[in-house]
């Protein structure tokens, strides 16, 4: 499918011409402890989102500048965490992303890893709950959101469903072998209070 510059259905402000840009006006906007899914025309209009709803956006904003709109979902242990999705980018063979986070590590990351593993194992780190553990476990392959062009993606709240089913069926990559997991260090204190820094207590998972 050729890529379309721009999607009339959508207000973008001025000035979203860069990956780094895109994620200065995440950074800018709510981020949103809501059960519910925005699509991009929804938080452009509400100013607020979480990191499915940002992560979305981010794609959409990506695509205006030609790029595919490809998003990445982060897995966790499973019952200790919430997921994260990434909007990925690729420029001169390097991947980069851009993300909507209530983390400060989980956010923007520029095109210099070689492959998507490096990109994700980036994330690993900061990846952590209240309980001060380390919880990516997984990724899945990038979906391209085209796939989704008829089922109106960038102003149906409804579809955001969609996205969020495929996802779960898609390719995932474990990111960790066996074993490892029972091995991992907790993150430091000084870690943990700075990826909190300016969090909203309400976007957090609770633990135990």
């Amino acid at each position: 499918m050729t890529q379309r510059r721009d999607d009339p259905d959508l207000p973008f402000p001025p000035g979203l011409d860069s990956p780094p840009a895109i994620q200065e006006f995440l950074d800018g906007i709510t981020y949103s402890a809501e059960p519910v899914y925005r699509c991009p025309a929804s938080v452009l209009r509400d100013r607020k989102g979480h990191c499915f709803d940002g992560g979305v956006l981010a794609a959409a904003a990506l695509r205006r500048i030609g790029f595919p709109p490809r998003i990445v979902d982060l897995l966790p242990w499973e019952g200790h965490d919430d997921d994260h999705i990434l909007a990925v980018f690729k420029i001169e063979g390097g991947w980069g992303a851009v993300a909507k986070s209530n983390f400060v590590g989980l956010r923007y990351r520029d095109p210099v890893f070689r492959s998507l593993r490096e990109l994700v194992m980036s994330y690993f780190e900061p990846f952590f709950n209240l309980a001060r553990e380390k919880t990516l476990r997984a990724y899945t392959v990038p979906l391209n959101l085209a796939r989704f062009d008829r089922r109106r993606w960038t102003t149906r709240d409804e579809t955001m469903e969609d996205i969020a089913t495929r996802l779960d069926q898609i390719r995932k990559h474990q990111v960790l072998a066996p074993g490892m997991a029972e091995r991992l260090a907790l993150t430091d204190q000084r870690s943990f209070e700075g990826g909190l820094l300016g969090a909203l207590p309400e976007g957090l998972r609770k633990v135990g």
